[in-house]
This record gives structure tokens, sequence and C-alpha cells, in this order.
């Protein structure tokens, strides 16, 4: 019926395009705001409620045909799938034509999409002097002379000592920070220790090598004595890098070579039917061309990893998936919380309600690829294709893992309308509806919302597709124009502060 938008035919719910009145009699005996669920039945109280053929919860009352289905009458039913590892797997058939990028090649044979310079810390206590040497770089126009060097990037945090010199976390913040060092799109990496700290320089570097002139360099504040100093250093050290980084020049690159990190923030209830699903047509896209996909935020896969296991390449990498969600779920209940916390209001306020109805439509940004491995948080990703990373649902935790892991691109689907960026790594926003594309459109990269409005999946998903292989190119996204990236370096701190 006009104005609605039932997802399946075994759906007894559908999405209102529009907002709905008690005069469309039709449809609504009540209003239902745009994005949220009306009834297309009477449901009775305790009864399943479905979404993309799938369900997303219960009704905790009676529910009447046309009412507004949402948080005052809908809950989350007890989670219990089924896993048949395997049983759809499907291989995409290769791309017909060779494709390619213009990247920056580096000696270890990755390719880059950005050429940055990473003054990285071991620890917080470096963190103010990194900032430091790069606000001091800025100021003398250090990358003047380097047009080929798109900037100097701190990457601060808050940890590195504190913490035990093992377990979890440490070996977690260790990964992280050491696959920022092997980005490829660094062409030059200072390390700045203050010296003392539990996590060594030593140890972040591992069997890098490290010269006096090389692309990875290091000094701590305690012995290049003081901060005074080490701002001098690090600004003669920049220097010799970027002169390194600038003779680096994009030259044609396969899409083997793109690693693209999925994500999704402020979602509503347009985004399970329209970025979502689009992303995962491009996503698929990259795949058949030999590139790489992840998907991540196991939070927010929660009540649809069925989905994802079905199509697991084996039965250990099936498992892999199931053994990270009951992770979760003793994870949440240790520290005294719920993983259906999760929509949070925005979301409650765009029409999700539970996590089962919110991981349906996150799903989707997978696309139809088998799921051909599974990796922890920040672990460097060697497998091509489509691929699963763990992480929390925080935006910016999840992608700081992601990019750790080798992602040289990121694609962020957005309802509520979500401003970030994700330096080293470009970030392509896509906004799931009409509106937020009109209200934020100097925040969004591409609309989605046409496919509401009849646009097929096909069509948007090449659209997205071309973006990326563009802003891999080198094209600005509109969270590089607005400047984003600063602040979002933000590694999943696990365990004991000491």
């Amino acid at each position: 019926m006009s104005g609605i938008l039932r997802l399946h035919e075994a759906d007894n719910v559908a999405i209102a395009l529009t907002a709905l009145t008690a005069a469309d009699d039709s449809i609504a005996c009540e209003t239902v705001p745009a994005s949220h669920k009306v009834a297309l039945s009477d449901i009775a109280a305790g009864a399943t409620v479905r979404r993309y053929g799938q369900i997303i919860g219960r009704a905790s009352q009676p529910i009447a045909a046309g009412a507004h289905v949402h948080s005052h009458n809908l809950e989350m039913s007890d989670h219990h799938v089924a896993h048949d590892f395997g049983s759809a797997v499907i291989p995409l058939p290769a791309a017909t034509t060779t494709r390619t990028f213009d990247g920056y090649h580096r000696a270890n044979g990755s390719v880059g999409t950005r050429n940055y310079i990473g003054v990285l810390t071991s620890v917080n206590c470096s963190g103010s002097v990194a900032r430091f040497i790069v606000e001091a770089a800025e100021k003398t126009g250090l990358l003047d002379a380097y047009p080929n060097v798109d900037g100097i990037m701190p990457i601060v945090h808050s940890s590195g000592c504190g913490m035990s010199n093992r377990g979890e976390g440490y070996d977690l913040l260790l990964r992280t920070l050491a696959g920022y060092a092997r980005h490829p799109n660094f062409g030059g990496i200072l390390l700045v220790g203050l010296g003392c700290e539990v996590l060594q320089l030593a140890e972040l570097v591992g069997d890098a090598k490290i010269t006096a002139d090389g692309p990875l360099q290091y000094m701590t504040i305690q012995q290049m004595g003081g901060t005074r100093r080490t701002i001098e250093k690090g600004l003669q050290a920049l220097s010799g890098l970027a002169d390194q980084a600038n003779r680096c020049v994009r030259a044609p690159a396969p899409l083997s070579h793109l690693m693209l990190g999925m994500q999704c923030g402020g979602s509503d209830g347009y985004s399970g039917f329209t970025a979502n699903p689009a992303l995962g047509v491009a996503s698929d896209l990259l795949v058949q061309h030999g590139g790489t996909s992840i998907l991540s935020e196991t939070s927010e896969i929660y009540g649809a990893e069925h989905l994802l296991t079905c199509r697991a390449v084996s039965d250990s990498v099936g498992q892999a998936l199931v053994d990270k969600v009951a992770w979760w779920e003793s994870y949440t209940a240790r520290n005294g919380a719920q993983l259906d916390n999760n929509p949070s209001p925005g979301n409650k306020r765009g029409g999700l309600t539970t996590i089962l109805e919110k991981s349906l439509g996150a799903v989707s940004k997978s696309g139809q690829a088998p799921l051909a491995a599974v990796y922890d948080y920040a672990a460097p990703i060697t497998t091509h294709g489509f691929v699963f990373m763990d992480s929390p649902g925080y935006d910016p935790c999840s992608v700081t893992g992601q990019v750790a892991s080798g992602a040289n691109l990121i694609a962020f689907t957005t309802g509520r309308g979500s401003v970030s960026g994700y330096k080293p790594t470009p970030c392509l926003k896509l906004a799931s509806n009409s509106d937020l594309y009109a209200r934020m459109g100097e925040d969004m990269d591409i609309n989605c919302g046409d496919i509401a409005e009849g646009r097929s999946l096909a069509e948007k998903g090449a659209e997205i597709f071309e973006a990326l292989i563009a802003v891999a190119s080198g094209a600005r996204t509109k969270s590089e124009d607005l400047g984003f990236g600063g602040t979002e370096f933000v590694p999943w701190h696990i365990g004991a502060v000491l």
C-alpha cells in the first residue's frame, strides 16, 4: 500500500515511508512516525513480530492492526538461533573486467590510499609532546615543500602504562598500535615514548627495521632530555620523513589491494533496507574484484549471526563467530550489562526497537559473499574476500580496530547523522534517508534515501562502488574536507588499570 513498505512476505509489520495518521484509515489506526513500524494485522500478546522475515521480538501486549509498533508494545524475545554452518555458501563469480585505483605503493608490497606521516605514541605520557611536535610542524609550514604528503597525524591515546605487561588488554593495545605503525596509508612513522612506560617501543616495532633515516624512526622524551629537545629532534625527524614520503606518487594498483571497513552508526528504520544493503552490494563488487571487506561490531550482529554462519566457508570459521558472540554475552553479563541495552536512544527515535531488529539491518552491509575468516580486534587481516573482525559497537573504537587490521577505506552508513573521520583512512558517509541528506548534506557523501523512492539496490551499490574507487584514488570525502580524524583514534581497552 502507498506510504508503507513490507520487506518480506512473512512480516507482520511494515515500515512507514512517511508519517502516518489515523486519517489514513486504510493503513494506520494511530500516528506512526516515518521510519517506524506499523502492524499489518492484529498481533496477540506474546506473539512474535517479524521484519525481514526474521523475528525481531515479541508483543508485550495486544497490538491492533494499524497500530504503531515500538518500545511500548514490543520487547526482546529469547535469543536462540540454529547454526547450519556453510549451508548458504554461494561463491561470487569473479569480475569480468580488471579495475584499478591509483594508490601509494609501499616497499612491503602493500598499497595506500593516502600518504600521511604519523607521530605514534606508546603511552599517554608522551601524547602532549607528540601533539606539540605536530603543532610546531604546522606552524613552521614544514609540509609546504612536500605536496605529495597529505598531512601529519598525531596518534595519541589514554593507555600504555598503569597496566599489566601481559594478557588480553596488553596484547590488544600492542596489536592496535603496531597495526597503525605498519599501515600503508602512512609514508613515514615517528614513534614517541616517554621511556619508562610498560609498553616499550622495542616491543611495539617488533622486527621492523629502525634507522636514523628510514621510514620508521623513534625517540623517547627521557632520552632526548625533555620536552623542548624532543620537539626539536621531532621536527628534524619529520623533515626527513616528509622528504621520503613525498617521493612516493600515486600509481595504478589492482583492487585486490583495497580493504574496506564497513560501519553503521546512528542507524534508523531505513538503514536496514537502504544504505546497509546498498553497501552490501558494493562490498560484493569489491570482493568480486579480489578486494577485502570487513564487517565488525560484534554486539550489533547479536540475533543475526546465523545469517553469517550459514555463509561460513568452513565449520571452524562459523564456530569462531559463534564463540565471539558467546564471549560478548559473558563479557556484558559480568559487567552488569545486557546486549539488548542497544539500540541507543537515537536508534529508537529513528524507529529501531530491539537489538534483534538493529542487528538484522546491520548484517545486510555484508552482502552475499561467503564469510572467509573471523579475526580478533586489530589483528592483521591477510584473507581476501568478506571477513569479520571482532569489536565493540562503539563506532570510533570499532573503526580504530579495522584500520589497525589494515583497512585503507571506510564506508559508514547513518540514518540519524554521524560526523566523524578516521585518519589516515578516508571515510565515505552514506545517508539512509533523503531527509538526513537534505539536512546534513555537508557531512554526507551519498544519499541512499532514493532507494525508498524507487532506486534499485544494484544501481546504488554500483554508485557506492565507483565512489570508493574514486576516494581510493585521491578524491576527498566530506569528512576530510571538514578536517575530521584528529580525535577518533580510540583503542579498545580491556583489563585492570593498575
